[in-house]
């Protein structure tokens, strides 16, 4: 009955597209989506990207809301998304924790749930597809990085990690430190959250620096805006980093800005978390339309760069054309 009426909804889309640029509310597929937030710019690139691929002249309405990093008001998001009988359900979880009941309402009322960019802990029969990055992969790129780049030489580090219980957090300290632990001159000095925020970043940073000082070469943040904060604290309090400084700076995300800042070797490494994913969903979402097999899990693959003047076996040496040729 479900893949019966898939077909008919699909068939209607198509005929929509044909008649564009009219097209009836009833002949939309309704998609809600759960976003975390805009606490980063890699949030604000991948909201714009689900905003243009799921767009009424694509076939569909998008119900995005923006939870504001709130984990009830997303629990209450996607429960409105039910009462509504949207077509698809899309979550970007802000934690990987507590998902089991609201997903048991969804897979209830007949409703297709996609778990997106970050992962939960729930059994896989709770939800239909997950689409997303390997963040734990990430967290090993930096490891794997930073052995290369460092040699001999002793890490003492400071992380400043995103936010409590998110899966991006969780996989990227997991891979950095399994790294770690094979690198015996290597000591992490203490790891604390910055929220993914810039603010965040910047107040960890003062923090690190008034019970670290001249203690650290090494400061991982785990996006581009935690990065941007400690660059504004270490440049209040006289601390060089990049490429010619006293300190080895790590990013994540691999935005349009982090990876400017690489360019001027400012950020030694930046590993990419790619927010261009909302087409790969749309593509499970037009087969499971289709009554037709789908992949269950899609990894989006992501890529890390390094600063001019960097070799690397496992990153791309930042050039103006690297840059010019990103999507975002």
């Amino acid at each position: 009955m479900k893949k019966k009426f898939a077909v008919m909804a699909i068939a209607g889309a198509a005929l929509c597209m044909a008649a564009m640029p009219a097209c009836a509310a009833e002949d939309l597929i309704t998609v809600g989506y759960a976003q975390v937030g805009h606490e980063s710019d890699w949030r604000t690139a991948n909201t714009q990207n689900y905003q243009d691929v799921f767009s009424e002249e694509a076939g569909y309405s998008l119900d995005l809301v923006d939870c504001d990093n709130d984990n009830a008001a997303q629990l209450e998001a996607v429960r409105t998304f039910i009462n509504k009988e949207m077509d698809y359900i899309i979550i970007a979880p802000i934690q990987s924790a507590g998902w089991d009941t609201v997903l048991q309402e969804a897979q209830d009322a007949g409703i297709p749930v996609i778990i997106a960019d970050r992962e939960i802990e729930a059994d896989a029969s709770l939800y239909d597809a997950w689409v997303g990055t390997n963040t734990k992969n990430e967290g090993i790129t930096a490891g794997n990085w930073l052995a290369e780049y460092l040699g001999d030489k002793d890490a003492n580090i400071l992380v400043i990690e995103g936010s409590v219980g998110a899966s991006a957090t969780i996989g990227r300290t997991d891979g950095f430190n399994e790294v770690a632990k094979d690198h015996e001159n290597w000591k992490i000095l203490d790891s604390q959250s910055g929220d993914f925020t810039q603010a965040g970043g910047q107040e960890v940073m003062e923090s690190f620096i008034k019970s670290y000082e001249g203690q650290f070469n090494v400061v991982i943040c785990q996006n581009d805006n935690e990065a941007y904060g400690a660059m504004d604290a270490m440049d209040a309090a006289g601390i060089t980093y990049g490429v010619d400084g006293d300190v080895t700076l790590i990013s994540f995300d691999a935005t349009h800005d982090g990876l400017q800042y690489t360019l001027d070797g400012k950020i030694n490494c930046d590993v990419e978390c790619n927010p261009i994913q909302a087409e790969t969903v749309k593509g499970v979402i037009e087969k499971m339309q289709a009554g037709e097999e789908y992949e269950e899990t899609t990894l989006v693959e992501d890529q890390a760069f390094v600063a001019p003047g960097i070799t690397s076996e496992y990153a791309t040496t930042m050039t103006d054309e690297v840059l010019a040729g990103r999507a975002y």
